[in-house]
């Protein structure tokens, strides 16, 4: 078994405004990067269906959204986040591949798998669009496992240098998902603060670690090893996921954190290690952010060459 890589060119066509940084070419560097080590990638991936996609979102919302997109809507009704003609399709498929994803790993025809996917979905809640988000993919991707799979317990690690809002939204009060976030704080949205713990019978099964700009591996790697860990030990997650966001690395154009490449392999090299602890290995990882193409390019593989027991990917940028 190996890493499943699953990238559907239609994720090119979420066009969200030619200044956007989310924008077509983030899909492109990262396929390059993928392919130009001769890793296959999986292009042929499923549209999510309603019923799949109301795991986590409302029918109104669902409603609305899809509403607004065709009918010529530059912005979501629910929020901030711009849309063009194709972004209902795109975003419906990008959940799909997640799915797909998860398939491939729960039934063991994959350790491992990583979707190249846009629009992002981590600040998409049950019933909003939010940021640069329309459909929350994992938490999707989390609660199909759940149900198509039987899952029981549920890790999910954001990285991004973004707040997950929607994601810790989703799962706040529900104990079989755990979510574990870093990232910069102050900065969009303003969630995600320490005492941020989860409620009812989600309590103490939400771990926010904020850090101030400039923070590196030290910080992020050691919240990771110093605390959730510890917490993974307890937990016993069967299946892990990432909202693997490389706007954390040094150079990006919305977030200043300074993770390098070689960061991102020893993440994913520890989330590995959590897998490997509980979840028969078993891990997810979703793209999120990340807005310098080079930087994406190059965290990406190392990523992705990580998941496949290479290390960091040849020619990363190392520390």
């Amino acid at each position: 078994m190996t890493t499943a890589i699953f990238a559907d060119p239609i994720c090119r066509e979420h066009l969200a405004g030619r200044e956007h940084p989310e924008r077509p070419e983030r899909f492109d560097a990262v396929v390059e990067a993928l392919g130009a080590r001769g890793w296959p990638i999986e292009t042929a991936v499923r549209e999510a269906t309603e019923d799949e996609l109301r795991l986590c979102h409302t029918r109104e919302y669902l409603r609305t959204a899809r509403q607004d997109v065709e009918g010529g809507y530059r912005c979501l009704s629910t929020g901030d986040t711009d849309i063009g003609p194709e972004s209902w399709k795109v975003a419906a498929r990008a959940a799909g591949a997640a799915l797909n994803a998860v398939d491939a790993v729960m039934e063991g025809r994959a350790r491992n798998a990583f979707c190249v996917v846009r629009p992002p979905g981590h600040h998409a809640n049950a019933g909003r669009g939010m940021g640069f988000c329309l459909l929350n993919n994992i938490a999707i991707a989390a609660r199909y496992a759940q149900r198509r799979h039987g899952v029981g317990r549920a890790l999910i690690v954001d990285w991004d240098v973004h707040h997950g809002n929607g994601t810790q939204d989703i799962f706040y009060e529900d104990g079989s998902v755990f979510f574990f976030s870093t990232h910069q704080c102050p900065l969009y949205p303003g969630t995600g603060r320490a005492d941020e713990t989860g409620s009812g019978a989600g309590a103490g099964t939400t771990m926010n670690c904020p850090f101030p700009a400039g923070a590196g591996s030290r910080e992020i790697l050691g919240a990771v090893r110093d605390a959730l860990m510890p917490a993974m030990r307890a937990f016993q997650p069967e299946l892990v996921l990432v909202s693997a966001g490389f706007d954390s690395r040094a150079g990006d154009l919305l977030g200043r954190f300074t993770l390098t490449d070689e960061d991102f392999a020893d993440l994913t090299g520890a989330v590995m290690e959590i897998a490997d602890a509980s979840a028969g290995g078993r891990v997810v990882s979703l793209l999120e952010g990340g807005y310098s193409l080079s930087g994406l390019a190059s965290a990406s593989a190392a990523h992705v060459g990580a998941l496949q027991g290479f290390g960091s990917a040849p020619g990363t940028i190392q520390r």
